[in-house]
């Protein structure tokens, strides 16, 4: 019976004549043969990923599952033998392979896992002749080749580009075949994508001594996935405007693919995307075939066990509407404007859901609303609460099926219940911060955000040295001039010049510039340090009698730093964006070290371990 059902000849229509498959083989029924879990990431981030064998009982074929159908696994319905129908996917030509993304599928539970039906043949790869040789390939099943020649609102090159590559750059739009965003990679040229712009940055700018500049970012959305876009200086003249909030458009290599800077967005992607000055952007006509969000929701009730700084998207409706208040950061000295809200769901929990800025001022929900948050932190105050991020969003009365449900039983029932919270005593995470100490942890530094704000943030962590730097210089050649410290310059006659001072000196005075690797059980990070700060890290020893160990190739040289290695600290830093070309990253510079107070330290563990057993 299920040889029966199962659509012949499918996978070599997908791959090798697509008009047909679109015809004839719309929904194909095919056999599952293997499912292999791939090895995540080192640092467990990331969904899992799974490798199906797909056959149409004449060809079987390697295929690559899509995290949004991760569930068919999860719920146990996708298993070695069973029938399936396949309702949306990709081929791929990959390193000479012919691959299937399966984007979505069914099983088909009555008929259970049956042996293998047949025996197929894998699926040869046409090579490049046939198909092109980058991710995807022209043509494909389940995508759809658009002519952007009616499109509107096209956007125009820059006007330094000559007709001739303007118009090879609208060629190439006009004959793209539209890629899942979960596609993408930095192996992947000539694409389009189709998405929606769920987000967008304010414009920012960097002033320095080495330049200034501007930028901005978009989150797109297709039906595969989520990715970050930035712009930079000229990309920000010419998409700014154009990409809005809400609307969908075709974007066309070129476009850089990189990997993703998680410290920057909280999207589920190892890829990130830059515009680039010839990069393809128009407005879709077609506004409804692409998601309007992709949420995975968390029930208020689930917040307990989830760990305390994940991010999480969450649905309720609102019980309360606070006032807009204020705060004055204790580290920048700068007011932000906040605003409180209650959200219920039918789980009969309640949590406190804090929003910022002209988020919070701009709020016009009321009581008895549905509001949906994508991108809030969990926090441990008070029990569990929940903060948007700044890349985060929140959307009132969402026309979503969990909204329409939780509206229901709100009307039904919930509007006159009692609803519980996350409350505890004696929260773990309050306690480890120390009371006012203000001690972090380097997870909760890259979680909040510091140094991603205008003005630098400041925070004092506690961290073991692994590593210092030694492959780069470690000191730098300074003025022997009283407060003065720039560099010097070897004239080669013996003297060493300070332009600043505008005199020679018959020697430097080495000063400390070091870059060192620190860790705790959160996780590491680079933290740069200078003289007065190199100095506790070496023991006391000044960079001049360091560099005369060097420069005398004394084996003490190396067991000085090895000296220095596995050394806890209590840094006081400060977090500051910094750029470097169109490169932007947060840069840890500390202020001041101390050695660790053992007896103070002692005691933070004694009341710490008074307050779990209460």
């Amino acid at each position: 019976m299920a040889d029966q059902l199962i659509t012949q000849g499918a996978i070599d229509a997908i791959f090798n004549d697509p008009e047909r498959a679109a015809r004839d083989f719309a929904v194909p029924v095919l056999q599952c043969l293997q499912i292999k879990t791939l090895d995540n990431k080192p640092d467990g981030s990331g969904p899992p990923r799974y490798r199906i064998v797909l056959s149409d009982i004449r060809n079987y074929i390697q295929c690559m599952l899509a995290t949004q159908a991760n569930h068919v696994v999860h719920d146990g319905k996708l298993q070695r033998g069973c029938i399936i129908r396949m309702k949306q996917c990709q081929p791929q030509h990959l390193k000479g392979k012919n691959v299937l993304i399966v984007l979505d599928l069914e099983v088909i539970e009555e008929f259970g896992t049956p042996d293998k039906i047949g025996e197929p043949i894998t699926m040869d790869s046409k090579g490049p002749e046939t198909q092109n040789s980058t991710i995807g390939g022209q043509g494909f099943y389940g995508a759809k080749s658009e002519s952007y020649e009616s499109k509107s609102q096209v956007q125009k090159q820059p006007a330094t580009h000559t007709a001739d590559s303007s118009s090879k750059n609208n060629t190439g739009a006009a004959h793209g075949v539209i890629y899942p965003i979960e596609a993408l990679s930095p192996y992947a040229h000539k694409w389009t994508i189709k998405a929606r712009v769920t987000q967008k940055s304010d414009i920012k700018t960097w002033h320095k001594q080495s330049g200034e500049g501007k930028l901005f970012s978009v989150n797109l959305l297709d039906e595969s996935s989520e990715i970050r876009a930035t712009g930079f200086n000229d990309a920000v003249d010419a998409f700014y405007d154009l990409l809005q909030v809400g609307q969908v458009y075709y974007i066309s290599s070129p476009c850089r693919v990189q990997l993703a800077k998680k410290q920057f967005s909280n999207l589920p992607n190892d890829y990130e995307l830059t515009f680039e000055r010839d990069t393809i952007i128009e407005k879709a006509e077609d506004q409804t075939s692409v998601p309007q969000v992709r949420y995975n929701f968390c029930n208020i009730q689930d917040l307990a066990s989830v760990e305390k700084d994940a991010t999480v998207d969450t649905i309720g409706v609102l019980k309360e509407v606070h006032e807009v208040s204020q705060i004055t950061s204790k580290t920048t000295n700068k007011p932000y404007d906040k605003r409180d809200l209650t959200l219920v769901d039918s789980t009969g929990y309640s949590v406190k859901v804090t929003v910022w800025g002209k988020t919070a001022t701009d709020f016009d929900g009321r009581p008895e609303q549905v509001v949906a948050f994508k991108g809030t932190r969990v926090s441990d105050f008070g029990g569990r609460s929940l903060s948007l991020l700044s890349s985060g969003t929140m959307v009132i009365d969402p026309d979503i099926p969990e909204a329409h449900q939780l509206k229901g039983w709100y009307d039904s029932s919930g509007r006159n219940g009692d609803f519980a919270t996350h409350t505890n005593s004696a929260s773990v995470g309050a306690a480890t911060r120390g009371g006012g100490n203000d001690i972090k942890t380097i997870g909760q530094v890259k979680d909040e955000r510091l140094g991603f704000n205008d003005n630098a943030d400041y925070f004092t962590l506690k961290a073991t040295i692994v590593h210092i730097r030694q492959e780069s210089s470690f000191c730098y050649p300074a003025c022997r001039s009283e407060g003065c410290n720039k560099k010097v310059t070897d004239m080669g006659d013996g003297t060493w010049r300070c332009e600043k001072c505008n005199i020679n000196h018959d020697r430097p005075e080495y000063r400390y510039i070091m870059s060192i690797n620190v860790n705790d059980h959160t996780g590491q990070m680079w933290l740069s340090c200078f003289d007065d700060t190199g100095r506790i890290i070496m023991n006391g020893k000044s960079a001049d009698e360091i560099m005369e160990l060097q420069n005398a190739s004394d084996p003490r040289f190396s067991d000085e730093f090895e000296a220095a290695n596995c050394k806890t600290l209590i840094f006081r830093c400060r977090a500051k964006m910094d750029s470097y070309g169109e490169q932007q990253r947060v840069r840890y510079q500390v202020m001041s070290a101390t050695p660790l107070d053992y007896k103070a330290e002692a005691y933070k563990l004694a009341d710490l371990i008074k307050q779990m057993s209460m």
